[in-house]
């Protein structure tokens, strides 16, 4: 989610064409038909060239609903979560942005990952997460990390470690949500389609075979204690989910639940600056 306008992130190249021309001076009807079908197979020719996009964050504010709402619905698609709440709490809880609890949305957030755990995975796991989710002590923050698809990665560097400067300020004021002892992160991922259509679980997915539509999360999947995943490709549709592919292989639509203990996160933070600085 956004903060205050105080740190700027640079990426993202795009293809930009680029023509020259040269004239010898003498001009013929032939020259013309020559210089035509070189002109055109020029416009087919692009040069890569990068182009330097700046992003500005922002704290949280109303003006700020309906691309937060467009945002959560890209990731929970047809799931039973209550969008709109979540936004207005988003909005509310400016000063950390993202980490929530003990509301009515968060509840669902929780119900709907403990069924999802229940029908993809072992009772062991299920028992786990439960036990977690229910622990008073350790707070769980729920991490939001959704952007455009047309926004480059590079972006998430300085999100998250203002997030985390946000969270230590939040901690050190005794502001709410400060300390978090795990964060649960619901990722958008794929895996090549025709390969995994059997009912085995998809708990078992292996790193290698999953594709991250965010790519810097494969960081906090690495780390992470407890982690399944489940197909919504039911749910996608062309609006907010996409028909993807990558090298013009089709690829399945999941979700993979993420949830990494707060002390690891230094270590994400290093990785992320180690393959996102620009």
């Amino acid at each position: 989610m956004a903060s205050r306008p105080k740190r700027r992130a640079v990426g993202g190249a795009a293809p930009v064409p680029r023509w020259e021309e040269e004239d010898d001076g003498v001009e013929d009807e032939d020259d013309d038909e020559e210089d035509s079908d070189e002109e055109e197979d020029e416009d087919d020719e692009v040069v890569d060239e990068e182009v330097n996009i700046e992003f500005e964050a922002y704290s949280i504010s109303d003006n700020d609903y309906d691309g937060i709402k467009k945002l959560l619905q890209q990731l929970f698609l047809k799931a039973p979560v209550n969008t709109a709440e979540l936004t207005h709490l988003l909005i509310e809880q400016n000063h950390i942005g993202s980490v929530i609890k003990g509301t009515p949305c968060a509840e669902q957030i929780k119900e709907l990952v403990l069924r999802l755990c229940e029908k993809n995975c072992e009772k062991s796991m299920v028992e786990q997460l439960d036990k977690l989710f229910n622990d008073t002590t350790r707070p769980v923050g729920f991490l939001l990390s959704e952007r455009f698809i047309n926004v480059p990665p590079q972006i998430a560097l300085p999100m998250h470690q203002q997030l985390q400067k946000e969270l230590a300020e939040a901690h050190k004021t005794n502001k709410p949500c400060g300390k978090c002892y795990f964060y649960l992160l619901i990722s958008k991922t794929f895996v090549e389609a025709g390969k995994s259509n059997s009912k085995k679980k998809w708990s078992s997915k292996k790193k290698d075979e999953l594709m991250f539509a965010n790519a810097e999360e494969e960081f906090f999947y690495e780390k992470a204690i407890l982690k399944f995943s489940y197909s919504v490709q039911e749910e996608s549709d062309m609006c907010l989910g996409g028909r993807w592919s990558f090298d013009d292989v089709p690829m399945k639509p999941l979700r993979t639940v993420i949830l990494i203990p707060g002390d690891k996160m230094n270590e994400i933070m290093e990785k992320l600056k180690e393959h996102l600085s620009v």
